[in-house]
């Protein structure tokens, strides 16, 4: 089976999730916050351009624009919250759409192993739901955290965190599970 090319829209919305944490340290003192907000907005558009043709694109659209629609309503009750809140309803928002996936099976990462492997077996099966509710917990810790630093942290905390930790984390836990793959595999 070929592999799909990324979709240059996801490389996208992925590139400016990691910079939006550094444009809100160096920009929130001269850029107004709503202008930030925006380009998170723009962010949340972004990734669903890079979804579409997604098999499972409702529930991704569902997920992320109601992430779109509390942000701006954060917006309206604290810009500068509102500013930081990204990272923490993008966290929820996938957070969520793993979860539920774990109640209407199959599970997003049975789902995205299926692209390369279509006769998975059973387990297999097994396999990708316990992956699947590890990230959907971590990405809800991290959502935790994230909220933790926006509302209480200073904005290099917030910006250590939401810049650099966290992605340091999911690089860990992506290598960690392809690593214990392999050795189930075998």
């Amino acid at each position: 089976m070929s592999r799909r090319k990324p979709d240059p829209w996801l490389i996208a919305a992925i590139v400016g999730g990691l910079l939006y944490p550094p444009l809100v340290y160096f920009g929130l003192a001269v850029i107004p916050p709503m202008c930030l907000v925006l380009v998170a907005l723009a962010l949340i558009g972004i990734r669903l351009l890079g979804l579409r043709g997604n098999p499972d694109i409702k529930i991704w659209n569902a997920a992320f624009l109601i992430a779109a629609v509390a942000l701006l309503c954060l917006l309206f009750i604290d810009a500068r919250l509102a500013v930081k809140a990204y990272p923490v309803i993008i966290s929820l928002s996938v957070s969520v759409v793993f979860g539920v996936s774990l109640l209407y099976p199959p599970t997003m990462v049975e789902r995205i192993a299926r692209l390369t492997e279509p006769d998975l077996p059973p387990s297999g099966v097994v396999y990708t739901r316990r992956v699947t509710a590890v990230w959907a917990v971590f990405l809800l810790i991290n959502a935790l955290i994230s909220t933790v630093t926006a509302i209480w942290g200073s904005l290099a905390q917030w910006t250590l965190w939401n810049g650099f930790v966290s992605y340091i984390l999911i690089g860990m836990l992506f290598i960690g599970e392809w690593i214990v793959r392999g050795m189930v595999r075998r």
